[in-house]
């Protein structure tokens, strides 16, 4: 039975298949990827290279190229709040016809619960809107225009706290649904997986595929 991290990022987890959608991981499995990566900004020059030594396989999430019942654990972190609603509903969807039954879906998103609390601690419009990044600048010149038609926004579309999140779960179909602590899970011999992940700013919350 397969382990899935979709969305991965520059956090592959060893051993699991990595999936992600950036352009960079396309980028590294193309011909001459180590022309195009010089051509790149530093930041992302580093992650085609990560991508290519980590083997990260490029996946949209609304569309995962597994057979259906093959994978015991899904694993996502920081990915669903980029996603619009109808977009989470359909990995959400993906995630549970690709996991066995019984299988273990782990989801971590920034907590919007902890950034409210921490704008009524300190009052700071401002800080609490950036923090959230759910706006972002209009592109100006031609190279940010370029930048947001090849990437998109970089920024969030939505946000969770644990009992939104778990109300998403719960309609997708998905069973034992809780929020569980940095470091907890119901997953058997999680290996390498970090169970901590940007723990300072995250929730977690694992189902059952029923």
């Amino acid at each position: 039975m397969l382990r899935v991290n979709v969305g991965c990022g520059g956090t592959p987890t060893p051993g699991w298949i990595n999936f992600d959608n950036s352009l960079s991981v396309l980028i590294a499995s193309a011909p001459g990827a180590s022309w195009l990566t010089a051509l790149l900004r530093r930041t992302r020059g580093d992650f085609v290279r990560k991508a290519k030594t980590n083997g990260i396989r490029w996946a949209s999430a609304t569309k995962l190229p597994l057979a259906d019942a093959s994978a015991e654990v899904v694993y996502t972190s920081h990915m669903l709040e980029h996603m619009e609603k109808i977009a989470a509903r359909r990995f959400l969807a993906e995630a549970r016809r690709v996991l066995a039954p019984r299988g273990v879906l782990r989801v971590v998103v920034p907590d919007l619960q902890r950034k409210v609390a921490t704008y009524v601690e300190q009052g700071d419009a401002d800080l609490f809107l950036e923090s959230t990044l759910l706006s972002s600048d209009v592109p100006c010149t031609l190279a940010q225009r370029v930048r947001f038609v090849a990437l998109g926004t970089r920024g969030h579309v939505w946000m969770y706290d644990a009992r939104s999140l778990i109300r998403l779960l719960k309609r997708a179909g998905f069973v034992e649904i809780a929020a569980v602590a940095p470091g907890e899970t119901r997953i058997e011999n999680p290996g390498p997986l970090d169970l901590a992940e940007r723990a300072e700013e995250s929730i977690y919350v694992e189902a059952s595929k029923p």
